[in-house]
């Protein structure tokens, strides 16, 4: 029941899958052959034969494994597969699901999810493409087999969501909770999705509503600008100069080395921690304008000592130099504060103790003079006596 609303392939398909005698090679009528584009038969594991295409791009890095709408099939897509190779300058990989085109078996959930599985399976084995390269993108109903494999890929580059469905239901009724009959519940896997999504989803849009879009890019972990096209509907967002230009930017940005974003965060955890370091060391300046303390203050002088050891550990990673230069010198610094305040309350301890002796002095000779006083007051009392 779910697959008659899912799915509507074109019937009959857009093309035929001819095999040219002369080279063996598998060409869609009615499509002139490109020496950039392999055309592939894929087995599944649910025993399926799907076709793909493999657009190749002279100077692409990454791979887009495109995931297309429900109603809609490869030789519709072909020329929008080229145009998308050329501009975002990536290699892509198109397939139709089972049931779909040339493709055989019948549309089901189950299905779509081992068709993806086999052309994820084919970039890796055929084309050497790797994980950390490859951004799956998912049209519709592409969404959920997309979304599907996302969150078993946790070292992805990037995952795009175009016109993309909360469920299979929800398109349908606006249901509060997930049932065990509803399919692609995107609602509940997107949050397990590691890596940063794209999403784009128009204002106008009268087949999934704009709402499925927004909602999801909520529920994202890893959250990119979206583009909401003003005024868009569900198949023609391809047609907005924004929509290009927003995905060359996103393709551009999740592009960047990867190690280059770990440093960024690894710098800023650098920072921070000599930040807390710099904090701990406050607490004892405070203590001296409390004179009372200062023992008690330098009692904790050994802690430091504790904390600046736990930081020997990184040295025994050699993937960090420039850490352990940046520990190395943090440790020094705090050993050189250490030693100032020692010395620091080690002159006001003295200070104290002479202060204390020469107002014991002071009372010391008070008391002479008072002693003396009252000596001298006796003898003029006692010459004031008479003679006898």
């Amino acid at each position: 029941m779910a697959a008659k609303f899912a799915f509507f392939p074109p019937s009959p398909p857009s093309y035929k899958l001819i095999k040219d005698e002369e080279t063996g090679i598998l060409v869609l009528d009615p499509f002139p052959h490109r020496e950039n584009v392999d055309v592939l038969r894929l087995p599944t594991r649910r025993g399926n034969e799907i076709v793909a295409v493999y657009v190749r791009h002279p100077m692409g890095t990454s791979t887009l494994l495109y995931s297309h709408g429900n109603a809609a099939d490869i030789g519709q897509m072909y020329e929008l597969f080229i145009e998308l190779s050329i501009h975002l300058r990536v290699n892509l990989m198109g397939y139709d699901y089972s049931g779909y085109g040339q493709s055989s078996g019948k549309p089901s959930q189950q299905n779509t999810y081992a068709d993806i599985e086999a052309a994820y399976k084919c970039l890796e084995e055929n084309y050497g493409a790797k994980q950390e390269n490859i951004i799956l993108y998912g049209q519709s109903v592409g969404s959920g087999p997309t979304v599907d494999l996302a969150t078993r890929l946790p070292r992805l580059r990037a995952v795009v969501l175009h016109s993309p469905i909360l469920s299979g239901l929800r398109v349908m009724y606006p249901v509060k909770r997930s049932y065990w009959f509803d399919i692609y519940k995107n609602i509940d896997k997107i949050s397990l999705v590691k890596c940063p999504v794209l999403i784009i989803h128009g204002t106008n849009d009268d087949v999934v509503d704009c709402s499925h879009g927004k909602q999801l890019w909520e529920l994202c972990q890893e959250k990119y600008e979206p583009l909401w096209v003003k005024g868009g509907n569900h198949c023609d967002l391809e047609l907005y100069p924004d929509y290009i230009r927003h995905l060359k930017k996103f393709i551009s940005t999740v592009e960047k080395s990867p190690s280059r974003r770990n440093a960024s965060r690894k710098s800023t955890d650098g920072i921070e921690q000599s930040r807390q370091s710099t904090e701990y060391f406050e607490a004892p300046r405070r203590s001296i304008d409390r004179r009372e303390k200062p023992r008690k203050s330098t009692d904790t002088r050994d802690k430091p000592r504790k904390s600046t050891d736990t930081r020997e550990k990184p040295r025994k990673s050699i993937d960090r130099p420039e850490k352990l230069k940046v520990q190395e010198h943090n440790k020094f610094n705090n050993i050189d504060k250490l030693e100032k305040l020692r010395t620091s309350l080690d002159q006001m301890e003295r200070m104290e103790r002479s202060r204390r002796s020469v107002e014991y002095h002071e009372k010391s000779r008070r008391s002479v003079d008072l002693q003396l006083e009252k000596g001298r007051k006796s003898v003029d009392w006692i010459d004031r006596i008479p003679a006898v």
